[in-house]
C-alpha cells in the first residue's frame, strides 16, 4: 500500500537496515497483523521476521512516538485493503465466531 497511488506512504526507504525501510516493514508487519486480527486467522511466525526485529527496535528507541506513527499508517493500510473485500467476505469472521 506504500505505492503513490494507493496511500502514498514515504519513509526514505532506501535499503535493508536503514531507519526508513525498517518502519515501512514496521507498517507491514503491523498491518498484517491488523487484516489477520480483522479476518480472525492465526499466522504462523516465519524465521525471516526476526531478522527485522533490530532495524525496528533501533527505529523504536530512536522515535518514541514511532510505534503510533507506524500503527496508524498500518490502520490506514489494514482499512485501504478492506475496501476490496465484499460484504460477505468482511462477515465470515463474524459467522466463524457465532458458530464457536
Amino acid at each position: 500500500t506504500k505505492h503513490e497511488k494507493r496511500l502514498a506512504r514515504d519513509f526514505g526507504r532506501k535499503r535493508f537496515g536503514d531507519e526508513g525501510y525498517a518502519m515501512e516493514e514496521l507498517v507491514a508487519e503491523l498491518g498484517a497483523a491488523f487484516v489477520c486480527a480483522g479476518l480472525a486467522l492465526t499466522p504462523a511466525p516465519r524465521a525471516e521476521h526476526a531478522a527485522y526485529i533490530a532495524s525496528w527496535l533501533k527505529a523504536l528507541k530512536d522515535d518514541k512516538r514511532a510505534i503510533f506513527a507506524a500503527a496508524a499508517h498500518a490502520q490506514r493500510a489494514a482499512d485501504y485493503l478492506a475496501k476490496f473485500s465484499t460484504p460477505e467476505e468482511a462477515a465470515e469472521p463474524e459467522k466463524q465466531s457465532a458458530a464457536a
